[in-house]
C-alpha cells in the first residue's frame, strides 16, 4: 500500500539558506510541495519567485506552482532586502540558468487560502521569511486557522540575542505586524529560531563537499553559499554558515527529534520602541520542566538531540 504523501505549502523570500531548505523538501519523497509563495524579505518577492523557478529548474521540477506574494510588509515598505548577507539577488549574486516557468497568476495569500481548503486537516504551512503572507491569509480567511494540520516558522530568539537588533531575528524584524498576527492565531505553530538554527551549521568542508558531489542543485547551493560564508566568518570567525531556513524545512518534515521544545505562549513586540521584533516567550516553567500551559499553542524548539548538519548534506547530495 502506497501512503499518502504529506501535502506542504512553503512560503518563502528565497535566498541562500531558503535555497538549502527548498532543496530538503525536494529531496524528501514522504511530503509534496503543493505550492510555494514568495514575499519580500531577503530579496524582493518578486526575485525570490525567479530565484525559485530556476533552482526548481535545476532539479527537474517545474511541476511545482510558484505564485509572488506580499512585495510590502503589513506596515512598512519593502526595504531592498539584505544584499550584505544574501548578494543583491537574494542568492549570492551567482547566475541560476533561467528556467522557462514563469509565476502562476495567483497571489501566494490566495494560494495558501486555496491549498488549506483543498486539504483540511492535512496542510502543513512552512515558512522561511517575514511571515507577511501568513499574516494577510488569516486576516482575508480566518477559517484557514482551524484547517491547517500545522504551521512551522523559522523565526524568533527566545532566549538568546537577535541577528538584525539586539532582541530581534530578521524575519520577526522585517514584519513584526504580520508576527504578531501568526502567533496570536488559534492554528498549532513550531518556531525554529536564533536560539536552535546558531547552533547548527555548515562547515567549509561540508561546502567542498556539495561541489564534489558533482550534482547539480548541490552545486548551486555551494556557489551561493560563497559568500554566504565570508558574511559568516564575521559572526563565527570562521567560514561555517547557520542552518536557519533547512532547519525549519526538516522540522516540517518531521525530521527532528527535541531535546528541548515546550508549549508556550509567545508574543511579539510590534511597538516602535527598542524591543520591536522581539518575539516574547513564556519560559518561566524551566526550572519546573515546562509545565503545561493551558491554551497555549506555539511550541519553541530550543535544543535538538542530534547534530543537523551531516542529515541536510545528505538530502542535498542525493538531488
Amino acid at each position: 500500500m502506497t501512503l499518502a504523501k504529506t501535502p506542504i505549502y512553503f512560503d518563502t523570500d528565497l535566498g541562500i539558506d531558503d535555497s538549502m531548505a527548498l532543496a530538503y523538501l525536494l529531496a524528501t519523497p514522504e511530503i509534496e510541495i503543493k505550492g510555494i509563495g514568495t514575499v519580500g524579505g531577503n530579496c524582493s518577492a518578486a526575485q525570490a519567485a525567479r530565484n525559485t523557478l530556476d533552482l526548481l529548474g535545476i532539479a527537474g521540477r517545474a511541476d511545482i506552482p510558484v505564485a509572488v506574494g506580499c512585495h510590502d510588509w503589513l506596515a512598512h515598505p519593502f526595504d531592498g532586502g539584505s544584499p550584505e548577507v544574501h548578494g543583491a539577488n537574494g542568492i549570492g549574486d551567482i547566475e541560476l540558468p533561467t528556467a522557462a516557468a514563469e509565476p502562476v497568476d495567483e497571489h501566494a495569500v490566495d494560494m495558501l487560502i486555496r491549498l488549506a481548503h483543498e486539504h483540511p486537516g492535512q496542510l502543513r504551512v512552512l515558512a522561511v521569511g517575514p511571515f507577511t503572507n501568513l499574516a494577510a491569509a488569516v486576516q482575508k480567511d480566518p477559517a484557514i486557522s482551524e484547517l491547517v494540520d500545522r504551521v512551522v516558522v523559522m523565526g524568533g530568539a527566545a532566549m538568546v540575542p537577535g541577528n538584525m537588533t539586539p532582541v530581534a531575528e530578521a524575519n520577526v524584524n522585517h514584519d513584526p505586524e504580520a508576527a504578531a498576527v501568526v502567533l496570536a492565531a488559534p492554528w498549532q505553530v513550531t518556531t525554529l529560531g536564533l536560539d536552535v538554527t546558531m547552533d547548527h551549521q555548515f562547515e567549509e568542508a561540508d561546502r567542498i563537499a556539495l561541489v564534489d558531489s558533482g550534482r547539480p542543485v548541490a552545486g548551486a547551493i555551494a556557489a551561493m553559499m560563497d559568500g554566504y560564508a565570508d558574511f559568516y566568518t564575521g559572526v563565527f570567525g570562521r567560514r561555517a554558515v547557520a542552518l536557519h531556513d533547512p532547519l525549519a524545512a526538516a522540522a516540517a518534515c518531521g525530521h527532528l527529534t527535541y531535546a528541548s521544545a515546550p508549549v508556550v505562549d509567545v508574543v511579539v513586540d510590534d511597538t516602535d520602541g527598542p524591543g520591536r521584533g522581539q518575539t516574547i516567550a513564556d519560559l518561566r516553567g524551566r526550572f519546573r520542566g515546562f509545565p503545561e500551559q493551558p491554551g497555549a499553542h506555539a511550541q519553541v524548539v530550543l535544543e535538538l538531540e542530534r547534530p543537523f548538519a551531516p542529515m541536510l548534506l545528505e538530502r542535498i547530495v542525493s538531488l
